[in-house]
Order: structure tokens, then C-alpha cells, then sequence
């Protein structure tokens, strides 16, 4: 775990946040800063700082990640309508938090 790494703190607990799923790998819980109606945050327990820093080994919880966020997607009502699952890399890519994490976007109006 990284010194002081705010999604460590949320993931053990150690803030009152609300999560939306919880599993023995991730949880998921609302951006505080969202971009969008629905917007969520998948974040797995394990710290991995960034995409970058992915061993091979941690392909199934990439996986897991995103058939998260799919389920996510469908309980959040935002599966048919259409979302995005996205992942910030580095800086210069928008990641602001260094521990891996995905993002759920959707709830935007539906085709006219």
C-alpha cells in the first residue's frame, strides 16, 4: 500500500464512504467530482499504482474490473442507454489518484 493513498483508506474502510458493490477484490462507489449522471469508480483492494505498473498476473482482476463495471452499468440503469469504462493513465492521461481504477460513465440521454 502506498503512503497515504486515499483509495487505500476508502477500500479498507478507513472513510465513510458509501460503496454501491463490494466484493472480495473491488468495490465501487460514487465520484465525488462527477462528469457525468452516473458516475462511478471501480477500484480493487490490491494497490497498483498505475496501468503501467499491470503484471501479467493481474489479468483476471483487470477482468473482474470491467465485468464489474458491466454489472455496475445494468444496476445503475445505465446499460441499455449506453456508458463508458474508462481508465486514466499518468498524468499526462488524467489519472490524479495513483491506484489503478476504473471509471463508470453513463446516464445521458438516449438517442432522440
Amino acid at each position: 500500500m502506498a503512503e497515504e493513498c486515499i483509495f487505500c483508506n476508502i477500500v479498507n474502510g478507513k472513510t465513510d464512504t458509501q460503496f454501491l458493490y463490494r466484493d472480495d477484490r473491488v468495490v465501487a462507489f460514487a465520484d465525488i467530482h462527477p462528469h457525468a449522471p452516473v458516475h462511478d469508480l471501480i477500484v480493487p483492494f490490491q494497490h497498483i499504482r498505475s496501468v503501467n505498473d499491470l503484471q501479467s498476473l493481474d489479468q483476471e482482476l483487470m477482468a473482474h474490473m470491467v465485468m464489474t463495471g458491466r454489472e455496475l452499468a445494468r444496476q445503475r440503469g445505465v446499460d441499455q442507454s449506453g456508458y463508458k469504462l474508462l481508465f486514466n493513465v499518468e498524468w499526462g492521461g488524467g489519472q490524479r489518484i495513483f491506484h489503478i481504477h476504473m471509471h463508470l460513465l453513463g446516464g445521458w440521454d438516449k438517442e432522440k
